[in-house]
């Protein structure tokens, strides 16, 4: 009854039904831990923020690599900024999406490291080779405030690190890569402003990173789940659609058979009706002169 499931064209669908299952399973839980990692991250951001903003020299220095756990972390930074060292930053957004750059100015403490600091954006120049308009910031000594960063890396962002670019120009926020750039020692990191506010409306602060939404993580993998059950079901019913088509298949060949053998068995009856019929004839007498 069941032996058309060893054939090729359900061998092979079985086949693909027991990979798919595996598969939505993994694509679940990956998915899940995704979510897992965006509620993580979120609770990550609003402790940092929350948290009172401490001297940017307790949680970094030269060559350090700033840990997750101080992403966005508060930082105060007291010094003067080096317009002179200053770059922009290439391809960068604003929160309306408009493309352009990121002020980058070193930032001289009183012991003669810098600590960079992402003043914020500006819109792109009508010549991209040109050093756009960019406010300066403001002189003499200053205390500033804004969250930790880590160093951009190509790996980290997806950024690719371009060659020949103009003239303080660069892709990536990276101290060590400024370093070079300034002779000078540069803390790990890099800080991003949050006060004091420009006097213009330029450079526009980085917008607050988002620590509310989760995303469609966990949606997507519920889905994934979904369709998981859903392949051993489809399954089931395709085999009794299978197996209702062929024994209808096998009613109807043998309800044919029998219409086809009907017409022979009825000819040969009514032939031997007729021949007994003539057998039992009564004989004529004969004719008389």
């Amino acid at each position: 009854m069941y032996r058309f499931l060893l054939t090729r064209q359900w061998v092979c669908l079985t086949l693909i039904g027991l990979v798919l299952v595996p598969a939505m399973i993994e694509l679940g839980f990956w998915q899940f831990h995704r979510h897992e990692r965006r509620v993580e991250q979120n609770a990550l951001i609003a402790r940092n923020l929350d948290a009172k903003p401490v001297p940017v020299t307790e949680l970094t220095s030269p060559g350090h690599r700033v840990p997750r756990s101080d992403y966005w972390r508060g930082v105060v930074a007291t010094g003067t900024f080096d317009t002179a060292g200053e770059v922009v930053v290439r391809r960068r957004t604003d929160s309306d999406e408009r493309v352009g750059y990121h002020v980058l100015t070193p930032l001289v403490l009183g012991d003669g490291r810098v600590v960079m600091v992402n003043r914020g954006w500006v819109p792109s120049a009508t010549d991209p080779t040109a050093f756009p308009e960019v406010p300066a910031p403001p002189r003499g000594e200053i205390t500033v405030t804004g969250r930790l960063k880590a160093d951009e890396t190509t790996k980290a962002s997806g950024i690719k690190d371009l060659a020949g670019l103009p003239p303080r120009q660069v892709m990536l926020i990276n101290s060590e890569q400024q370093a070079k750039l300034l002779g000078r020692e540069v803390l790990g990191g890099y800080l991003e402003l949050t006060g004091p506010e420009p006097a213009g409306n330029l450079p526009k602060p980085v917008h607050s990173p988002d620590h509310d939404s989760i995303g469609a993580h966990m949606a997507y993998a519920i889905q994934w789940w979904l369709f998981t059950t859903a392949v051993p079901i489809g399954w089931v019913i395709l085999v009794r659609r299978e197996l209702r088509d062929r024994r209808e298949a096998a009613s109807k060949e043998a309800a044919g058979a029998a219409r086809a053998a009907e017409p022979a068995g009825s000819t040969d009856a009514g032939a031997t009706g007729a021949a007994g019929a003539a057998g039992t004839e009564e004989p004529k007498e004969p004719a008389t002169a």
